[in-house]
């Protein structure tokens, strides 16, 4: 088998790729412009993830179809090529590339309410709450957005007045960073954005890894 192809940026074909798809969301459509999906996205994104593999470990690169079974959307394709690399079903590093640019992240997604319950003990916990409040706040002053699911009300069992009380109304918690679609993203510059995401990114990873676990 030969060797993937070095990755040398996101070409101006990806981003256009999606603008259209965004009009145009339909099977014909891409079955007419697969050729550009697989030469334009697709073979990027492996060589990104081929090339930080050695630090992060080995990525899922998901699917283009949407799951429409129960969505009132039945567009069938996804607008965005997201993978991410994970240590589990709940946690991972994050990227993606869509009309708008490139996003890069991490985090995890709630699995069960099971996770999400631990989640919330270790925010709850002095030590281990502290501790998060910390690296999100740094995350919050190098430009990342908080996401993921929350409820607006307090959650059940803990006060209002609960010095966390923010974070701990998350179910999951992501964190992501916008890189738009400046000029480097066509060149291999890309790749070091990403990786100084990640690295970034990584104390938050490290928490979640020793508080939820890699279930």
């Amino acid at each position: 088998m030969s060797p993937p192809t070095p990755f040398a940026g996101f070409p101006p074909g990806a981003l256009s790729f999606y603008a259209e798809l965004e009009e145009r969301n339909s099977r014909d459509w891409w079955l007419t412009h697969k050729a550009a999906y697989e030469r334009d996205v697709r073979e990027p994104m492996l060589a990104l993830l081929d090339a930080l593999e050695d630090e992060f470990g080995p990525a899922k690169l998901f699917r283009p179809n949407r799951d429409v079974r129960f969505s009132a959307d039945t567009s069938p394709y996804k607008t965005h090529q997201g993978a991410l690399v994970g240590s589990g079903s709940v946690l991972g590093y994050y990227v993606q590339v869509s009309a708008d640019g490139l996003r890069a992240g991490g985090g995890f997604r709630a699995a069960s309410p099971a996770t999400t319950r631990r989640f919330r003990a270790a925010v709850d916990a002095p030590a281990s709450g502290t501790a998060l409040e910390r690296v999100l706040a740094a995350l919050d002053a190098e430009g990342f957005e908080q996401l993921g699911e929350r409820v607006r009300t307090t959650p059940r069992g803990y006060a209002a007045d609960h010095p966390r009380i923010e974070t701990l109304r998350h179910k999951e918690l992501m964190v992501v960073r916008d890189h738009g679609a400046p000029d480097w993203l066509a060149t291999t510059e890309a790749l070091d954005r990403v990786r100084d995401t990640w690295r970034t990114v990584r104390p938050l990873h490290e928490w979640v890894s020793e508080h939820l676990g890699t279930d």
